[in-house]
């Protein structure tokens, strides 16, 4: 692992490691993939505006997300299955994120037990749901997660339906039974065509999920609820009209609705409507530090990785998830450092630019 030098040689790694389905379900997007790119290269739009003879001996990156405090301002974001990329799955991904101090969202679809992730280790982990059509399945497992000791919970709402992933048709990707579902719903779909992922999804998934549902969720725990997906400014509003704990600006890892925009491009928008009010973390795209300055420069207060961290994963197990969020920490000092930011709240808007700022400048 000495011979790593950023996490994108991790992906290199995990394709040789995996079975070409595994790696093409984790690695995939939605049709053309275009959102897929776009996520990565938007960051790349983002230029700095470094301040210089700034105090940077001392760099300090901890913040904090609803009260609870983090290393820094990267996170775990929820993916799915991770035994298909590890045999020890979730455990070894919370365990890393516990040794770096930091957050995971443990998914709806997690091939580990809740309890198996709780007992693992001590640390802060919020679940991402799913609502289903069956309320009850959602009920209950979030009803284990409370008991468990997770301490948010975290509403995808991007996923009436499944996009289409054309890798997992042509692969026919099967969805393994997941234990955390057992005696409540069978997750093993087996079609005759396609991505057993998209039949699975298309029989369980509620369609007619609405912000009235945000209601209906709030009764059934009393852990704060953030809701991720949203790309608008029309969105956050209702959001925070709905009374949430947070949002995250997420398209799904570019996985659901192709040619939505790139979640960096949109991040502003929300965060402005948001006013402060509530805290609000992107998710999407983040494959360097320098990202990660770039997001909180337009107001994210944290950002959540995905990809690389099943990359890390599937590549060294444990040690390549730690190895991940370590790189990007690494970096992010080094950005802060270079930019004269010696603590998260130096760090403003006047530190970037953005493509729009740059053309409109040259009018």
């Amino acid at each position: 692992m000495d011979q790593i030098v950023n996490v994108d040689e991790f992906q290199e790694l995990a394709k040789q490691a995996l079975p070409k389905m595994y790696f093409d379900f984790y690695n995939g997007g939605a049709e053309d993939q275009h959102t897929l790119k776009e996520n990565v290269e938007a960051f790349r739009r983002i230029m700095f505006r470094p301040r210089v003879l700034v105090d940077v001996r001392k760099i300090d990156m901890s913040t904090k997300i609803l009260g609870f405090p983090i290393s820094a301002p990267i996170m775990i974001a929820p993916t799915a299955m991770h035994k298909l990329a590890h045999p020890e799955g979730e455990t070894a991904t919370a365990k890393a994120a516990a040794a770096c101090n930091t957050i995971m969202i443990v998914s709806f679809m997690s091939t580990c037990t809740i309890e198996e992730v709780a007992s693992s280790c001590n640390a802060v982990r919020f679940l991402q749901i799913y609502v289903y059509k069956k309320r009850d399945v959602t009920a209950q497992i979030v009803r284990r997660a409370e008991k468990a000791g997770f301490k948010a919970i975290v509403l995808t709402v991007d996923v009436p339906k499944l996009g289409r992933r054309e890798a997992d048709i042509k692969n026919k990707m099967i969805s393994p039974q997941l234990k955390n579902f057992e005696g409540l719903v069978s997750t093993e779909v087996r079609p005759n065509e396609g991505s057993g992922v998209e039949a699975f999804a298309a029989s369980t998934f509620d369609a007619s999920l609405s912000w009235k549902d945000i209601e209906w969720l709030r009764s059934i725990t009393k852990l704060p609820i953030l809701v991720k997906g949203l790309l608008t400014r029309e969105d956050a509003l209702k959001a925070v009209e709905a009374g949430v704990d947070g949002i995250v600006v997420s398209n799904h890892g570019a996985r659901q609705l192709d040619y939505s925009p790139a979640t960096i491009t949109v991040l502003e928008e929300v965060v402005h409507a948001v006013r402060g009010r509530i805290p609000v973390l992107l998710d999407g795209g983040v494959r360097r530090g320098t990202d990660v300055f770039k997001a909180l420069a337009l107001g994210a207060q944290a950002v959540l990785i995905g990809r690389p961290i099943v990359y890390g994963l599937a590549a060294k197990g444990e040690d390549g998830v730690k190895k991940v969020i370590e790189m990007l920490k690494n970096e992010f000092e080094i950005t802060m450092a270079l930019s004269g930011c010696p603590t998260i709240d130096d760090i403003t808007r006047n530190h970037v630019r953005t493509e729009n700022e740059r053309l409109h400048s040259m009018l």
